[in-house]
């Protein structure tokens, strides 16, 4: 439950100023302790006295105790002091230490495919931070839902946050041997209109992809889909099922290109995916177990071999 601001109307200091002349015995030593003048901390009492309407000290020519309120008062403020000192010290350490809950957010493509082993090698030299994965094709927004860290894959850019560019990513194209042994595999782009195709988020009719080889040559493609989805998990999927010529982000592809059950089609050519960012709430700092959460997923893609086209980058913005 919230404090009501009713209920206190006193500093802080002067709450702390109080406590320390109960524990040291005077004033005197309360000031040095405080590093403050005796005037200074008997103004910091008179003035806690007048917010509560209360006298906390008994004052004579050449001592100071406290009353019967003030003791009661000490009681329950040295408690909250010390809380709040513990709560301040938790909240310097959140910048320093990496420990306690990670709330992150993924697309359901890049969490199934890529983040599992990241995340088990994260926790393997973290162990004292414990992770929640939202795996959602849906954009979530960081701050209503307490989310740490978001995953975005391609995209446009968030206004509010900062954000870290980790990878620029390529959508290529991809079939099953399956699919392969059945229909000969194309050679060119045009012969890509005989194939079922499997593309993600596309309108009804035929769709432009534009295409690059990496050597300066580019094609806008217009491909007719034979089974359109709205997530590149399902395009994915499905290529693996051998239902067609998937196009798919080469980094999720990837783990099945190298167990062999997918085969790159075409290659070197492929579409732009855009660029994979690390997505945090905007402010000076990150906790530390965001930071060194951010910066394991950069590195383990890094020791990824990616394919052609796909390249990594720590370029932020906010």
């Amino acid at each position: 439950m919230v404090a009501r601001s009713e209920t206190f109307r006193g500093g802080l200091d002067d709450v702390r100023a109080f406590c320390t002349v109960v524990d040291l015995g005077t004033v005197t030593a309360a000031a040095a302790s405080l590093r403050e003048t005796k005037g200074s901390v008997s103004r910091r009492i008179s003035r806690l006295e007048r917010a509560l309407g209360a006298t906390l000290m008994a004052r004579t020519s050449r001592a100071v105790s406290p009353t019967a309120e003030g003791l009661a008062f000490y009681a329950k403020a040295q408690e909250s002091l010390v809380l709040l000192d513990e709560a301040a010290e938790t909240a310097r350490d959140a910048r320093t230490v990496p420990a306690g809950h990670l709330r992150m957010t993924t697309s359901i493509d890049f969490a199934i495919e890529v983040m599992p082993e990241i995340v088990a090698s994260f926790r393997a030299a973290y162990p004292q931070i414990t992770v929640e994965m939202l795996n959602t094709d849906a954009r979530l927004d960081l701050a209503a839902n307490r989310i740490d860290l978001a995953l975005r894959l391609g995209g446009a850019e968030e206004t509010g946050y900062r954000a870290v560019v980790l990878a620029t990513l390529s959508v290529a194209l991809y079939a099953a041997p399956a699919y392969l042994s059945r229909r000969p595999p194309p050679t060119s782009l045009s012969e890509l209109h005989d194939h079922d195709l499997i593309l993600a988020w596309e309108r009804l009719g035929s769709a432009t992809r534009p295409l690059t080889d990496g050597h300066g040559r580019a094609e806008q493609l217009a491909l007719s889909p034979a089974i359109r989805v709205s997530d590149f998990a399902t395009v994915h999927r499905l290529t693996l099922a051998g239902a067609g010529i998937g196009h798919v982000p080469s980094l999720v592809a990837a783990r099945a290109v190298e167990a062999g059950h997918l085969v790159r089609v075409l290659a070197p050519w492929a579409s732009r995916g855009g660029a994979l960012r690390a997505v945090t709430l905007a402010g000076r700092e990150l906790p530390a177990r965001v930071q060194v959460f951010r910066e394991h997923v950069r590195s383990a893609l890094a020791r990824r071999d990616l394919p052609d086209g796909d390249a990594f980058s720590n370029r932020e913005y906010s």
